[in-house]
């Protein structure tokens, strides 16, 4: 039997990628025609990050978000909107107080992380359950924050996208579902090969795999050269697929991607390989049940 594949396209992030690839989109209107040409390339849904127009900088800044989900929904796009919360997390010790954050640090306030998402309403939002080593800093995110922040985004209408870079982090999201803090069927987010968190190999996905909740609708992907062996991965085990310059700006070794709708069609083109159909917008949102 064949089945509905989704495919997510998470378009910039807010990694310091800028440098290293021209197709990074910036600014929100960049950010807005990177979603739109990812829809027509095959992606249902687009996880959005922003940028500060002048620097490429990460930015957590209300009207960049407000500029990209009206530009799309203004170009009457039926793909779905997940808009990250992951921003306002990090922290880096100070070397003279270790309790006190340095000028690097983003760590603030759970209703300040998610102000964009009760304002803007989009139908997915991520929430990472994850406190870990994140490349060189720490990604706090306590369960007291994860519970207040997964009350506020269902109750603006958001599924929450539960992001989960480990095992542990499973363990901790798979008792919020049976805790009834996270509402309806739980969708999961695998996020494979990001430093320091699971590697992206077939072993972790499968192992991640089969301690989700019963119900639980999962997707999952791999950075960088594992981008796509994840997404095949990812497709026969039963799962959903993420791809985009987020998390990879290959299409081949020392081939860069000229934008995000290159890597979703790489997506498409897996997926149908393997006899699977590529969910529509309309697809998607009754697996999802939004």
């Amino acid at each position: 039997m064949t089945r509905d594949v989704i495919i997510t396209c998470a378009l910039t992030g807010a990694g310091d990628t800028t440098k290293l690839s021209s197709a990074v989109p910036i600014t929100p209107e960049a950010i807005a025609n990177e979603a739109i040409a990812a829809r027509a390339a095959g992606a249902s849904i687009v996880h959005i990050h922003v940028r500060d127009p002048e620097t490429g900088a990460p930015s957590m800044r209300f009207e960049h978000y407000r500029e990209v989900v009206e530009r799309i929904r203004d170009a009457g796009s039926d793909v779905i909107i997940n808009l990250t919360t992951g921003a306002g997390a990090r922290f880096t010790p100070s070397a003279e107080d270790p309790r006190q954050a340095t000028r690097e640090s983003t760590i603030t306030h759970p209703e300040a992380r998610v102000e964009h998402v009760l304002r803007l309403k989009p139908e997915i939002c991520s929430l990472d359950v994850a406190t870990m080593n994140f490349g060189s800093h720490a990604f706090l995110n306590v369960p007291a924050h994860i519970e207040r922040m997964a009350a506020l985004v269902q109750d603006a209408g958001a599924k929450p996208e539960l992001e989960v870079f480990d095992l542990g982090h499973v363990r901790l999201a798979r008792h919020l579902c049976e805790q009834g803090v996270i509402r309806g069927t739980p969708l999961f987010q695998l996020c494979l090969g990001v430093p320091w968190g699971a590697p992206a190999t077939p072993e972790t996905m499968l192992l991640m795999r089969d301690q989700l909740p019963p119900n639980a609708v999962w997707a999952g992907f791999g950075i960088a050269r594992n981008q796509f062996p994840m997404v095949a991965q990812a497709a026969l085990l039963g799962g959903h697929v993420r791809v985009g310059l987020e998390d990879n700006l290959y299409l081949a070794k020392d081939q860069l991607a000229p934008g995000n709708a290159a890597l979703v069609e790489r997506a498409v083109a897996i997926i149908g390989s393997v006899g699977l159909v590529v969910a529509t917008p309309r697809s998607a949102r009754a697996l999802l049940e939004l």
